[in-house]
């Protein structure tokens, strides 16, 4: 099985590397980590991950904008939502912009590793 790429996009230094952590034990390569929605666009084009996890808040660029070019560079592209902000509107709004789930920081640990396990056994890109 080939190896999923991930690129981790979070303003903090502290939630890409427990991102990271969490992902690389669940099999995950890790394609690129990102501080902003600026920089995420510029590096999803330049490495095309099987998947990318997103905050919310962000500076430059807020995580729904990106979601939103995102999806209008990359049709395909499976992002994941991470973010403290707990709004059922922002999370309404992540999905129909094309997020496949959300998930709440502080996040349980196990949640997201089993998200990443049962990614990478599910290969839903063509």
């Amino acid at each position: 099985m080939k190896t999923k790429r991930l690129l981790v996009v979070d303003d903090a230094l502290f939630m890409r590397k427990c991102i990271r952590e969490i992902a690389e034990a669940a099999g995950w390569e890790i394609a690129g980590e990102a501080e902003d929605g600026e920089q995420a666009l510029v590096m999803y084009q330049q490495i095309n991950p099987d998947l990318v996890t997103l905050d919310i808040v962000m500076p430059k660029l807020d995580g729904v904008s990106t979601l939103k070019k995102l999806i209008q560079q990359d049709p395909r592209a499976r992002v994941v939502m991470i973010s403290a902000v707990n709004q059922k509107p922002k999370l309404i709004e992540c999905i129909k912009a094309g997020a496949m789930d959300f998930i709440v920081k502080p996040f349980d640990k196990a949640r997201l590793l089993e998200f990443f396990i049962k990614s990478l056994a599910t290969d839903s890109q063509p």
